[in-house]
């Protein structure tokens, strides 16, 4: 079992060191919003965050569909989740044909972690159509970001960024980490995640 999650852990590190090494991934992670617009069956997104209630702060993530002649859909804007207390330090997109990925940092208030949450929208109904995330091994803790991209063989998603504390599940140590998300679109498979 050790054999396997360590040649799991190698093969995420591997996607990484693929799409042009730990120090482009590191790079990357310390981007602000490095990617907030993507493109779905012909149609652009855009996802932002508002902020909705001032005391206490409350920010909702919007993702916004634009109307175009490639668009069978008209325009919308669909809220898919938010964050109290705190603005999100980030807020990323990645899409293809089989969907969109929105990713965004969130506490829920208090001494809560900032963690990350990370759906896939339908392009056509803007549903949301599975919730996935990271979360922080402890109260207090941050994870400061998680950008977004979509690996070569178009269904794999991948999530860089930086932390102060462990990820729940993670391997290896660092500040740093990928968390690789097998078939993000089409299953709920958990994400191979490696800090470095």
């Amino acid at each position: 079992m050790q054999f396997f999650k360590s040649a799991v852990s190698l093969g995420a590190l591997a996607v990484v060191m693929a799409c042009g090494g730990a120090e482009e991934a590191g790079a990357l992670a310390t981007q602000k919003a490095s990617l907030v617009t993507g493109t779905s069956q012909g149609c652009t997104f855009t996802v932002s965050f508002v902020q909705r209630v001032p005391v206490p702060p409350i920010f909702d993530i919007k993702l916004t569909r634009e109307a175009s002649a490639t668009c069978p859909w008209s325009a919308s804007t669909v809220t898919v989740g938010y964050s109290n207390a705190n603005p999100p330090s980030m807020v990323s997109l990645a899409a293809n044909d089989l969907g969109v990925a929105v990713g965004y940092t969130y506490r829920t208030g208090g001494p809560s972690p900032m963690a990350v949450a990370i759906k896939h929208v339908a392009p056509d109904s803007l549903a949301i159509v599975r919730s996935a995330g990271l979360m922080p091994v402890a109260l207090g803790t941050y994870i400061w970001s998680a950008d977004l991209g979509i690996g070569p063989d178009g269904t794999t998603l991948i999530a860089t960024g930086t932390k102060n504390v462990p990820i729940s599940g993670e391997t290896g140590s660092g500040d740093r980490y990928v968390a690789v998300f097998p078939d993000f679109f089409t299953s709920t498979l958990a994400p191979t995640i490696v800090a470095y």
